[in-house]
Order: C-alpha cells, then sequence, then structure tokens
C-alpha cells in the first residue's frame, strides 16, 4: 500500500495559446504508483483520480464527450456552471454529476473563486474523444494522440 497527502502534491498547469481555457490540477493516481501506458490492471490501476482547480473565469478544457470514459465529478469547493448535452446549470460546493460515454460535458468557473473539483475517471485503453464545438475527434494510440489525420493542434477551433 502507498499512501499520500495531496496537500503535498505537486500542482500542474495548463493553458491554451489564447488563453480560452485554462486549469491546475493534482495527479492523485500518478503520486500512487498508476502508470497510464500499462495494460497490466496493477499498473494502470482501475480509475484515475484528480483533484481539478479552475480560477474565475476559466474553462479547463473544450466542450468534449468521451467514447468509452465514465467520468464522475464532486464540487469540493466553490461555484460554477456545467455545460452539457441538456444545456447548462449551475454548480456549488457539494454537487456531484456522473457522465457516461458518449455524454459532451464542459466546466465553467464564473464564480469570485477557486472551483475545485474531485475527478475520478475510469481511463480505458482505447478511449477517443469527440469535439462538438469544432466536430473534430481526438484518437489516443500507445505513441501519443492524433486529432483527425491532419497535423493540428488540440485548440484548434475551440478558440
Amino acid at each position: 500500500m502507498k499512501i499520500v497527502n495531496t496537500n503535498e502534491l505537486e500542482e500542474t498547469s495548463w493553458i491554451s495559446p489564447k488563453k480560452k481555457f485554462a486549469g491546475m490540477g493534482k495527479q492523485v493516481s500518478g503520486a500512487l504508483g498508476r502508470n497510464p501506458n500499462s495494460t497490466d490492471l496493477n499498473e494502470r490501476h482501475p480509475f484515475d483520480v484528480e483533484i481539478l482547480r479552475v480560477e474565475p473565469g476559466m474553462i479547463p478544457y473544450p466542450y468534449h464527450s468521451h467514447s468509452a470514459q465514465w467520468e464522475f465529478y464532486h464540487v469540493i469547493s466553490g461555484s460554477g456552471m456545467l455545460r452539457y448535452e441538456e444545456g447548462e446549470r449551475d454548480i456549488k460546493e457539494g454537487d456531484a454529476f456522473l457522465f457516461k460515454p458518449g455524454e459532451p460535458h464542459q466546466l465553467i468557473n464564473n464564480g469570485n473563486s477557486d472551483l475545485i473539483i474531485y475527478v475520478i475517471a475510469d481511463n480505458p485503453i482505447g478511449e477517443s474523444c469527440y469535439y462538438p464545438d469544432s466536430n473534430k475527434w481526438l484518437v489516443r494510440s500507445p505513441q501519443g494522440q492524433l486529432i483527425r489525420s491532419d497535423s493540428i493542434d488540440y485548440y484548434d477551433g475551440e478558440e
């Protein structure tokens, strides 16, 4: 067994070229030894846990759906908006929601403080994503990722 203290984990950040998308995350499963490239479930782990932090006014990811992945979200603090297939709705501390494969979703921090969310995903092998706003697909492979067959940027058509 391995134990980590999430307060001590390094937070990684990302930002898109035009600064529309940005977020920060603590990779809890990675700290516990998860190897996402392994096909051995003892190394890969059956789920992945992240503590996502989104600053006010930011959106962590483009609107997207997964081909095979389930994602569970639990709002730990802050408030924001959830964009999903049926429209938009406000989210706040204590809210929990689940997206099954094929259900598009996006988080938006339209609040005045950081939005902090536990994200738990099963990260199946062979997962791909669809981006309805730009009508593109991201296909993962063991060698990396490919968006369509053209060499385009992840954020192309999103900003």
